[in-house]
């Protein structure tokens, strides 16, 4: 994977150079319709992709910059700086990949990307016919496929039980009775990433139990998957992390690989299976996956559809953000999304392609405002625009149990035994959810030991470790509906120096006010769990001046957090001889740090 080559994206002849003005340039390739941008200065040019690295939407001049330096993305209204290739908005986020400039002698000028080599075209293998019953593709719920390839069954993120992201997300489809039985029967397991709608702690406790040396399968990731494994207290000892962009060779036929993500190389993983030579391919959630270059004309794609994933900007509060903008913003996000995702799949032309990885619900009755805002594509809409696009693209809408046939679907796409549906009287949507039982586990932290101590939270926000940095946060205890607890915490963090203030600083400053449910803070704060608990399961209402999104901060605490849980044992040690003094805990120089409700 280490071999590359450079190859001509775009090319100029030395009258189109000369008519470069100053600043912003935009140039599309003739050829493939795809649009670069070139900036020229007294200091020479320099070129990039018209792609924004978030989520590869197109970028704009920015009226609002008077110096004609700024690019804004028409998808998020992200902002490039293309004389420095910095993201401006928001800060301390990316850096834009530049591409090469080469000036010819003539005047011309072309434009050169680097390009690895893709790794999947390593070791060919040749393409052999697929018997009928050969390979076998079920869908079981959310994310969770079982690849039946000859002798081997391989599971794909298996969330087959509980909640997600704390209580915030809940399973839309209900499994196939036997799901767990398969689960623990499976020969390979490929967990994705550590998000708990495919890093099911629940249901890998069940795996635990029944088959602990299950043999599971992660990318090397700078943030292990498993991060968590030794606080969830779940026993699994076959956990195998697999280098990027190398075949693993599982036996004669079958072998697979994993990729990163181009936007979250700490987070996401997409993989392709090869089996007899035909190409399974499973973008999962990446945004970029494997920065863009991916196989083309597999034999199945699979990949999220939905959208809605995200705390924005259904858990935002104030200022533009009232319930038609919400409303308005979320519509035109899903046509994006739509128009994006069938755009990827008529590029990369795939003989079959099935959305997944879409099918969760805001279930919670304290969460019905979320579940009506936070409207969502259907699988059927993305497939339906496919056909359109791609007529000769064959599309699947899985329900659980469904079976695809691949032998007899690459016979004839449209034979109709290449797909066996569910039993008539299988239950396909869940209408309960066990939510007692899992919103009680969360809330035992309320009561926890740690929280009749005010120096909590020093002592968690130092152990998290984000600072100098020139942002205020307010964080403050709710109950379900978000009212401020009378016996909560209400506190300001000061991330420029780490200091916990009575009030807002003088100085100038960006400002954040978080909302958080009291059990699921707790929970987190306890367990040292990453905040994607608390944003992407809408559990806090959020309210910023200026509306200004702050990368650095939430990265932080969404992906590089400590790998460790904070040592609450050595916290209570070192209050104990306090609260001996003072049965009220007000520990001299903490409660002063701390505004009460």
């Amino acid at each position: 994977m280490s071999s590359q080559t450079t190859k001509v994206v775009l090319s100029l002849n030395a009258t189109e150079v000369n008519l470069l003005k100053e600043g912003l340039n935009f140039k599309k390739n003739p050829e493939d319709g795809f649009c670069y941008i070139i900036f020229k200065s007294k200091d020479g040019l320099k070129a990039c992709k018209n792609q924004c690295k978030h989520q590869g939407g197109l970028f704009i001049k920015d009226i609002e910059d008077l110096d004609g330096r700024t690019v804004k993305c028409t998808k998020h209204n992200w902002k490039l700086n293309v004389s420095t290739m910095k993201y401006v908005n928001p800060p301390d986020s990316f850096l834009q990949d530049q591409l090469d400039v080469e000036v010819l002698d003539d005047g011309a000028l072309q434009l050169l990307e680097l390009s690895p080599v893709h790794p999947w075209l390593t070791d060919p293998r040749e393409t052999l016919e697929l018997q009928e019953g050969e390979v076998k593709v079920t869908y079981l719920t959310h994310a969770c496929m079982e690849l039946q390839l000859g002798q081997k069954r391989f599971m794909f993120d298996p969330w087959l039980k509980g909640p997600a992201f704390a209580r915030g997300w809940w399973l839309l489809h209900e499994p196939p009775d036997d799901a767990l039985d398969r689960l623990c029967a499976a020969d390979l397991i490929y967990i994705s990433h550590m998000h708990s709608d495919h890093l099911s702690y629940p249901t890998l406790k069940v795996l635990s139990e029944r088959r602990p040396d299950a043999p599971i399968y992660v990318g090397g990731l700078s943030r292990p998957v498993f991060w968590y494994l030794e606080q969830s207290q779940v026993k699994l000892t076959n956990i195998n992390v697999t280098p990027f962009g190398v075949w693993l060779n599982i036996d004669e036929h079958l072998r697979f690989m994993i990729l990163m993500d181009g936007v979250h190389p700490e987070m996401d993983t997409c993989i392709i299976v090869d089996y007899k030579g035909h190409l399974i391919l499973n973008t999962v959630d990446c945004t970029r996956p494997n920065g863009g270059r991916l196989p083309q004309n597999v034999d199945l794609m699979m990949s999220d559809f939905a959208g809605g994933a995200s705390g924005f900007p259904m858990t935002f509060y104030g200022g533009k953000y009232t319930d038609s903008w919400k409303t308005d913003f979320i519509k035109t996000e899903r046509r994006k999304l739509l128009n994006y995702k069938a755009e990827l799949v008529r590029s990369l032309q795939p003989r079959i392609y099935c959305p997944f990885a879409g099918y969760f619900v805001e279930a919670h009755p304290s969460d019905k405002y979320i579940k009506d805002t936070n409207v969502k594509n259907t699988a059927e809409d993305l497939n339906a625009l496919i056909n359109k696009l791609a007529p000769d693209i064959k599309t699947w809408t899985p329900k659980p149990g469904a079976v695809l046939d691949l032998g007899l679907a690459l016979k004839d796409s449209s034979n109709s035994e290449a797909i066996s549906n569910p039993p008539t009287n299988a239950k396909v949507y869940k209408d309960s959810w066990e939510f007692d039982l899992y919103v009680e586990e969360i809330n035992s932290a309320i009561s926890c030991e740690i929280f009749k101590h005010q120096s909590w939270i020093q002592f968690y926000y130092t152990w998290a470790g984000f600072k100098n940095y020139n942002l205020v946060v307010r964080i403050i205890e709710s109950d379900d509906h978000f009212e401020p607890l009378r016996d909560g915490y209400d506190y300001l963090v000061d991330f420029l120096d780490l200091s916990f203030p009575t009030a807002r600083p003088d100085r100038e400053h960006f400002y954040i006010e978080i909302k958080n449910r009291v059990g699921v803070m707790r929970y987190v704060v306890l367990h040292g769990c990453l905040w994607d608990d608390l944003y992407i399961g809408f559990q806090n209402r959020i309210s910023r001046d200026p509306d200004v999104y702050h990368h650095k901060f939430w990265n932080h605490f969404q992906t590089q957090l400590p790998l460790h849980c904070p040592d609450w044992d050595q916290f209570l040690q070192q209050v104990e001889p306090i609260q001996g003094k003072n049965d009220t805990h007000d520990e001299e120089g903490i409660l002063s740090n701390c505004v009460l409700s």
